[in-house]
């Protein structure tokens, strides 16, 4: 009798325990929340970080940049990063008015101004008012007069925005206790992961100057395509999830015969897939130009950060005064919860999948068929195309 009371007294003890950890979480959340910035603390001008993030991007890509695509390092690509009121233009002279959106060719914004009370790497940069609040060059790539040029939001604009919106997804009972903040740092990550989304974009960037046609029809395809593809068909889904774990399988695989038979596994899953989804040829290729065109990013954007992992590579003294800046020591936890996420990607409605299975085909091909690259920007030569000359081999 006196063991099952003490017994009772410990899972009472436990429960009231768990209860007050849990409200003082909520309390200590709610108390957060009330502290949420909600504008950028620098806003006319990019700040020191912005800086110094814009800076260690450049050297990054000039540095490393031959290594993860031939002429990528070399390419003079200028940048654009915005906040909530201002986009900002550096490495280029002299702009011509506003950035023209792809592929729609619209053309936003107005004359470029010199920031006059400040510099960027000793030389004048540009901003301009953004038109609007939901007006802005976005992340991706945009044209300023004929050059092609990389946009993203600024650092701290991409956590403010990013919290606001998911809090107002939340449900009203929920805004106050959510822990956005914490959340948000957590998807986001520090400078490390930052520097290597703007190398993304800077990717783009790379691909509209290189391919402009092959980037605009493949970006033209997700707008149009999207709403067609079939994302509720459960069949579907479950040959997906096939593919998926076949995929992380092979990029697991240390064995260069082992990996050789899963990519076939894979191609053989793909090709039945399509068959039985009964894709049209406009959607088998909208996968294929998704793929190439997000998945080949999502590459550049890991590649080279492995890259910049290795010690060989040291980073601009600077970075050391950002406060969540790693030395990109964080490379392989990514890499891991990139492929994890990989086999998560099956339920997920959109094009986010095709960023990962592109990536995958990539890191692939880099083991299978190290000069695929050279082919990779011909007309209608797709990712798939590739792997399956490189299981021939």
């Amino acid at each position: 009798m006196q063991k099952i009371k003490g017994f009772r007294k410990f899972i009472v003890t436990t429960f009231l325990g768990l209860i007050s950890v849990c409200l003082l979480a909520m309390m200590a959340s709610a108390i957060s929340n009330l502290n949420l910035p909600e504008h950028s603390l620098v806003i006319e001008h990019l700040n020191e970080f912005d800086k110094i993030r814009l800076e260690e991007t450049l050297h990054l890509r000039q540095t490393v940049g031959n290594d993860v695509w031939p002429g990528w390092g070399d390419a003079d690509i200028p940048a654009i990063q915005y906040n909530e009121e201002y986009a900002f233009l550096v490495g280029y002279s002299e702009p011509p008015n506003g950035w023209v959106k792809v592929p729609s060719n619209q053309e936003l914004g107005g004359p470029w101004e010199v920031v006059s009370d400040d510099v960027f790497s000793g030389q004048v940069y540009y901003r301009q008012l953004l038109p609007a609040p939901d007006v802005t060059p976005q992340a991706f790539t945009v044209l300023v007069g004929d050059c092609w040029v990389s946009s993203i939001g600024t650092y701290d604009w991409m956590k403010i925005s990013l919290t606001q919106t998911i809090r107002q997804d939340l449900p009203a009972f929920m805004r106050p206790i959510f822990p956005a903040q914490l959340f948000v740092d957590q998807l986001l990550g520090g400078s490390d992961k930052y520097i290597s989304l703007s190398a993304h974009e800077a990717f783009h960037a790379y691909q509209g100057a290189s391919v402009p046609e092959k980037l605009t029809t493949a970006e033209i395809a997700g707008r149009q395509l999207e709403n067609q593809y079939p994302w509720d068909d459960e069949s579907l889904k479950a040959d997906w999830q096939e593919e998926l774990d076949i995929l992380a399988e092979a990029l697991r695989s240390t064995d260069q015969t082992m990996t050789v038979d899963l990519v076939r596994q894979f191609l053989l899953l793909r090709a039945n897939r399509r068959e039985s989804a009964s894709l049209s040829p406009e959607l088998i290729t909208y996968e294929n130009q998704r793929e190439w065109l997000e998945g080949l990013a999502r590459y550049a954007e890991l590649e080279i950060w492995r890259r910049a992992s290795d010690k060989t590579y040291t980073p601009m003294l600077d970075t050391s005064m950002l406060p969540d800046f790693d030395g990109y020591t964080g490379f392989y936890t990514r890499w891991s919860q990139e492929i994890s996420q990989l086999t998560m990607m099956a339920d997920d409605k959109g094009d986010g999948r095709f960023y990962y299975t592109g990536m995958a085909q990539a890191f692939l091909l880099d083991r299978l068929m190290p000069s695929w690259k050279l082919q990779a920007f011909e007309e209608n030569i797709w990712l798939s195309d590739l792997l399956d000359t490189a299981s021939r081999k």
